[in-house]
């Protein structure tokens, strides 16, 4: 945390109520900073937020403009913003010829557009001060997976944008970098890993022979949020068993 400049850290959570926005943001409440957590159910942002003693804030991620103004209100409370992560996203698993063009733009939305609003939002809070952006691209980004298609794109993108933004940045000390995780057990992967054969096949792809938790992904994004990895930016970080990289041994 950023504990040099008047004292808890102030951190922005997109996401919050998913299940690595809501692992990261009670690893970082653990860890005494000052939470804005933005997701678009109500109740469960409210409960949240409850258990948290955490500021919340009500939104559609996909709309830059209700990003800003969470944000905005963020540094209306606080004074400031540290950091801000990006757990929003999607899971679509069709090959291209059978993925819909609401489907398409659905998954471009959730995922890329929402990354967008957050370096927007962030660019203009932090442009005095520095701080650090966190957004969450895929394995599926880095290495060809079938019937990937629209989300590899989405998040391909993520990682593009990343890597521009860090360039762009730079100058305001912003640092923006990216976890791209394999199959983490979430409730928006319920479909995979509460299905036998589909679970069966995705551990066989990642070389560590299990499938993620949300604290592995979460643990690695308070790491990046913390000012002390002040000389990391335009980096993909995979955590994701090795999928991404690691052919795993087939005997």
């Amino acid at each position: 945390m950023n504990t040099d400049r008047n004292g808890q850290a102030v951190y922005v959570i997109l996401g919050a109520t998913g299940g690595i926005g809501s692992e990261l943001s009670r690893q970082l409440a653990a860890q005494g900073a000052s939470l804005m957590l933005g997701a678009q159910t109500s109740e469960k942002l409210e409960k949240l937020a409850n258990e948290l003693r955490a500021q919340h804030f009500a939104l559609d991620a996909t709309q830059t403009n209700q990003v800003d103004r969470c944000v905005e209100q963020t540094v209306e409370t606080y004074g400031r913003v540290d950091g801000i992560a990006n757990c929003v996203g999607s899971v679509l698993l069709k090959p291209a010829h059978l993925t819909s063009d609401d489907e398409w733009a659905s998954t471009i939305a959730v995922n890329l557009t929402t990354a967008f609003a957050t370096v927007k939002a962030a660019a203009r809070a932090m442009r005095r001060d520095g701080g650090s952006v966190v957004l969450t691209s895929s394995a599926a980004a880095r290495v060809g997976i079938a019937n990937h298609e629209a989300i590899a794109a989405a998040k391909g993108g993520i990682i593009g944008l990343m890597l521009s933004a860090s360039a762009t940045y730079s100058r305001n000390n912003i640092r923006v970098n990216c976890v791209a995780p394999g199959l983490v057990r979430t409730p928006s992967t319920e479909r995979i890993t509460n299905n036998e054969t589909s679970l069966k096949v995705s551990l066989a792809m990642h070389p560590l022979g299990r499938v993620g938790e949300p604290s592995d992904v979460a643990s690695l994004m308070v790491w990046l949020l913390d000012y002390r990895q002040a000389w990391i930016t335009g980096q993909v970080f995979g955590v994701d068993g090795g999928l991404g990289t690691v052919h795993p041994r087939l005997a």
